[in-house]
């Protein structure tokens, strides 16, 4: 075989090899789902509550009330805050709320910008089918739409999981610069409506399939769950946004990739990984606009510690393909995880 056509040769196989690879990279976390019979459905409580006239309340309220179980009594009682339930006295603050001007101005927003939740329903259908491949006895929670005034996103209950579209407005909503003193724009810029999925699946994954331990007190044990939570999402929606998933903005995501190895040296050299004052490592996990004490004039990305968990979690099942997804979320011990992913980043 002459030298030109052994390099051929070599070319195709080289180009279908790296086609192999990428292929493989994309679909780490592909799964057929089609097999799955499931149509999500959002039941519009928010509807229902546009329809209600202050008038009706005597023959309309407990009708919604049987509808909706423990959604309409934890509705009234801790979002509304009209009163409990077990009386008709909360009637009279509840009429106060349906003939607020705000209130009505709010619905009518909300109405607007949702007149249907087809899309959402089509994302969820997908989300859930891949939560039962895995998790084939799962529960699935009700989805229930609400507005509460901006009191509660996605609450979770005994058999729900509210959808507060008031706070899935848009970022640009005119709602939420009067509240900047409770919703600062770093978590209204948030509030859109392709955020609703993954912050319920995000709630539901937490809160009711994995809910942290009690004794994951340091700094590398939150790490390391905060990592499987966002690697679990992953499998669960494959195609969404690494960005959706963390809530970061492109901009904070290639200031983590590009300074990666600065923050895991800054976590080691300041002996932070089995810290477990909460006081001194929350700022490593919670929301807020940067992480202070990392980076220059306030351009690093929040939530460092949940970002860099996830990067080792990732690192870990790469190196581990035989680890499934069940035996991943599982598994209790972080430092076993972080030792075997062999992380150190450069």
């Amino acid at each position: 075989m002459d030298n030109p056509t052994l390099m051929r040769y070599l070319q195709i196989y080289l180009f279908f090899s790296f086609i192999l690879v990428l292929a493989a990279c994309t679909n780490h976390n592909e799964v057929d789902v089609s097999g799955i019979h499931l149509q999500v459905k959002i039941e519009r409580f928010d509807q229902e509550m546009a329809r209600l006239q202050p008038s009706d309340l005597a023959t309309e309220a407990p009708l919604l009330q049987k509808k909706y179980g423990s959604f309409y009594n934890d509705y009234m009682q801790r979002m509304l805050e009209v009163g409990s339930t077990s009386d008709t006295a909360y009637y009279k603050f509840l009429r106060i709320v349906l003939m607020n001007k705000d209130y009505k101005e709010l619905k009518a927003s909300v109405a607007s910008t949702y007149p249907d939740l087809k899309q959402r329903e089509g994302e969820f259908t997908d989300a859930f089918k891949h939560i039962l491949y895995y998790y084939p006895k799962q529960k699935l929670p009700r989805l229930i739409s609400f507005l509460s005034g901006f009191a509660v996103q996605t609450p979770i209950g005994n058999d729900y999981i509210g959808i507060g579209l008031d706070m899935f407005l848009g970022a640009d909503s005119k709602f939420y610069p009067a509240l900047r003193q409770s919703l600062p724009q770093y978590l209204t810029r948030r509030f859109t409506p392709e955020n609703i999925v993954p912050r319920v699946l995000e709630v539901l994954i937490r809160e009711n399939m994995f809910p942290q331990a009690d004794q994951d007190r340091t700094l590398l044990s939150k790490m390391i769950y905060n990592g499987k939570i966002m690697y679990c999402m992953t499998a669960m929606m494959p195609h969404l946004a690494d960005t959706l998933k963390i809530g970061y903005k492109t901009k904070q995501m290639e200031w983590c990739k590009h300074n990666e190895a600065d923050i895991w040296a800054y976590f080691l050299d300041n002996d932070l990984l089995f810290e477990t004052d909460y006081l001194k490592i929350q700022k490593y996990l919670s929301e807020a606009p940067f992480t202070p004490g990392v980076g220059e004039q306030s351009e690093s990305a929040p939530k460092l510690g949940i970002w860099t968990g996830w990067q080792i979690v990732k690192q870990y099942m790469d190196k581990n393909p035989k680890v499934t997804l069940q035996q991943l979320m599982s598994d209790k011990d972080a430092q076993r995880i972080l030792r075997l992913s062999g992380y150190k980043p450069k």
